[in-house]
C-alpha cells in the first residue's frame, strides 16, 4: 500500500505560481511512477503531468507544456508539480497518483490516489 498526501494548492491570481507537493509513505516510493491528474465539477479527470520512477523522464499535456514542471526526490518520498503563468482555466482539484512502473507511464490506471489539494486562480 502507498498513502498519498498532497499540499499546496489555494487562490493564486493568474499569472503567479504554486508548487504542489505530493507526499508518499508505505513502500518504497522510489519504484513507482507518479502522475499528476486534475479535475473541475462536471468534467471527467484530466491527465496534467507524469514523472517516472527515477525521475528521469517526464511528459505533459499539451496544455501545461512550458509553464508546469513535475520533479520527484525520493529521498523525501515526495513529488511536486511547480506551477507558473497559471491562468484561470487552471482551476481545479488536482490529484496525484501512483502506480508500481519500471518506466514513465501514459496510462491512467493508477492503483493509488491522494485526496486532492484545491487550486483555484483568479482573473
Amino acid at each position: 500500500q502507498v498513502q498519498l498526501v498532497e499540499s499546496g494548492g489555494g487562490l493564486v491570481q493568474a499569472g503567479g505560481s504554486l508548487r504542489l507537493s505530493c507526499a508518499a509513505s508505505g513502500r518504497t516510493f522510489s519504484s513507482y511512477a507518479v502522475g499528476w491528474f486534475r479535475q473541475t465539477p462536471g468534467k471527467e479527470r484530466e491527465f496534467v503531468a507524469t514523472i517516472s520512477w527515477s525521475g528521469g523522464n517526464t511528459y505533459y499535456t499539451d496544455s501545461v507544456k512550458g509553464r508546469f514542471t513535475i520533479s520527484r526526490d525520493n529521498a523525501k518520498n515526495t513529488v511536486y508539480l511547480q506551477m507558473n503563468s497559471l491562468k484561470p482555466e487552471d482551476t481545479a482539484v488536482y490529484y496525484c497518483a501512483s502506480r508500481y512502473y519500471s518506466g514513465l507511464y501514459y496510462g491512467r490506471d493508477y492503483h493509488y490516489w491522494g485526496q486532492g489539494t484545491q487550486v483555484t486562480v483568479s482573473s
